[in-house]
Order: C-alpha cells, then structure tokens, then sequence
C-alpha cells in the first residue's frame, strides 16, 4: 500500500538574525518589498520586522542591478509585494548567504497525511513530499504521522521495521520514502 505525505508551509519561516535595535534574534518577514531605483540602477529589499521590538531591517535582493537585465514579471511582483516571491526569496541560498540570515521553521509547517491511518497490519510505503525546503527530522514527521511518540518510532528504526534509503536521523528537506514494516 503506498501513501503520500506532504510537508507544506503553514506561514513564512521566522528570520535568524540579530536585531540592530534591540539585539533580538528573530525577525519576521511580512512580504513586503522596498525597490528604490536610480537612474538605470534598481535596488530592493525585503523587509522584515523585529519580533522583540519592531525595528525594519531590509534583507537585499537586488543591488545596483541594471533596470533593464531584471525581468519585467520580477519588477511586478517586487511592486505589488508579492508574499510568494517572499517565500521564494527567503528559501534562496544566495540571498540567505548574502544577507548572512538563517531560517527558523518552528510551529512553520504542517504535514498533510492525506486522510485516516492505515491498518498497522499492512506494509505499507510512504513517500513524503516537501512543498517548501523545510528541514525536518523524518522521526518527527513519522511519529507525527502515524500517532507514535518518537522514541517508538526511534525503537522501530533500530528493530529494522522502519527501512529508507535515506538516513532517518538528522534532518531533511527533500522528497524521500520509508517503508513500515508490521
């Protein structure tokens, strides 16, 4: 029997980085954008809030890039304040790196298990899908799953009665499968 799970983002991940202001860890980014342009030079920023205090901090997207090699659907999107380009942008290695931000996926998420539980009974094949790079630990989302404390589902992984071509331990954002063995 095969099921499908699928990890989907519940709002936007909260941003690791220090506060200017008040030196808090956490920001939160609310989908708003600030596109300056100069000339034929264009910035813009993400902004995001202070969770402690509510100081803006802007995380750059673009900088001194030319207004003609953006393309136009971006520029749009940037002015109408996009949530999805957001999200998009937060997920971006290259722009997590060049604002030296981490992401924070705590209470983020939700996993669709697609219905009511199976018969324990049964093998069963689980493959889990991400809709966003969420990292997540597979024992959670298999304990979350099937109703099961982790330390069960940490037992049936050493008994061999959870098998993956994935390592099971430490965390994952992308598409993998797991068979439940009875």
């Amino acid at each position: 029997m095969l099921e499908t799970w699928v990890v989907m983002p519940t709002r936007l991940p909260l941003v690791l980085r220090r506060c200017h202001g008040c030196a808090a860890e956490h920001l939160r980014a609310n989908g708003k954008f600030r596109v300056n342009a100069n000339h034929k030079l264009i910035d813009a920023w993400l902004l995001a809030l202070c969770t402690a205090c509510g100081q803006t901090a802007r995380l750059t997207v673009l900088e001194r890039a030319n207004v003609r090699s953006i393309r136009p659907e971006l520029l749009d999107r940037l002015h109408a304040n996009d949530l999805g380009l957001a999200a998009e942008l937060l997920q971006d290695p290259l722009v997590r790196r060049r604002n030296r931000i981490a992401l924070d996926w705590t209470d983020a998420w939700r996993l669709d298990t697609g219905g009511t539980p199976r018969p324990d009974r049964e093998v069963i094949e689980v493959a889990v899908r991400f809709a966003a790079r969420i990292p997540v630990r597979p024992v959670r989302l298999i304990a979350e799953g099937r109703g099961l404390p982790r330390a069960e589902v940490e037992r049936l992984i050493a008994d061999g009665k959870v098998v993956s071509a994935v390592r099971l331990t430490g965390r994952l954002s992308a598409d993998f499968t797991f068979m439940l063995k009875p």
